[in-house]
């Protein structure tokens, strides 16, 4: 397990935004430091609080300190590896979360192309074709989508241009990567 919460939290992320948009650019800043081509990472989220309360030898271990007022309400902790290989939706819709879990979170690396670009994409490919045309396009754009979900619907999104790969640059909003979240949310329904 790996908890972000020792990292500092990022220049560009607001005081006031609220817990899960905190996480979320936690998460994205914490990827960022990793560099880029990496495989997809899922985060668990946990009610800070909780965990304090409930595991304060684990709290200790992560270095989530009682008084430090300025990290998220959220605490985000890292998975095992996604299976390399295996489509996202597939493995996301092996997923169930024990109850302590408020939320999760995953981060995953996409090539995008501008609206202009859509009415030139060829019909009747397969993902496979389509991901190949993409990848060659000269206006594709290479992000990091941060997608979090809470079990009681709420959602945050954090998109990173490659080319302009700073934390002042990351876009953030709730309905960004909404099939995403929609496959995240799922993850907690019965």
């Amino acid at each position: 397990m790996l908890s972000m919460s020792n990292l500092s939290p990022s220049p560009g992320t607001p005081m006031a935004a609220g817990p899960l948009t905190r996480a979320v650019l936690e998460i994205d800043e914490y990827a960022s430091t990793l560099g880029w081509d990496k495989p997809a990472r899922l985060f668990a989220l946990v009610d800070t609080a909780r965990l304090r309360r409930s595991e304060p030898g684990l709290a200790n271990q992560l270095g989530l300190d009682r008084d430090d007022a300025g990290k998220s309400q959220l605490t985000p902790i890292e998975q095992d590896q996604v299976p390399a290989g295996m489509p996202l939706d597939k493995f996301l819709g092996t997923i169930a979360w024990p109850d302590a879990i408020v939320g999760c979170a995953l981060t995953v690396e996409r090539l995008m192309l501008p609206p202009s670009a859509e009415a030139s994409v060829p019909e009747g490919l397969s993902d496979k074709q389509l991901a190949k045309w993409v990848a060659g396009h000269p206006d594709r754009q290479e992000v990091r989508l941060t997608v979090g979900v809470l079990r009681d619907g709420s959602r945050e999104s954090a998109v990173r241009l490659r080319e302009k790969d700073s934390s002042s640059e990351v876009l953030t909003g709730a309905s960004l990567v909404p099939g995403l979240a929609e496959a995240l949310a799922a993850t907690f329904l019965d």
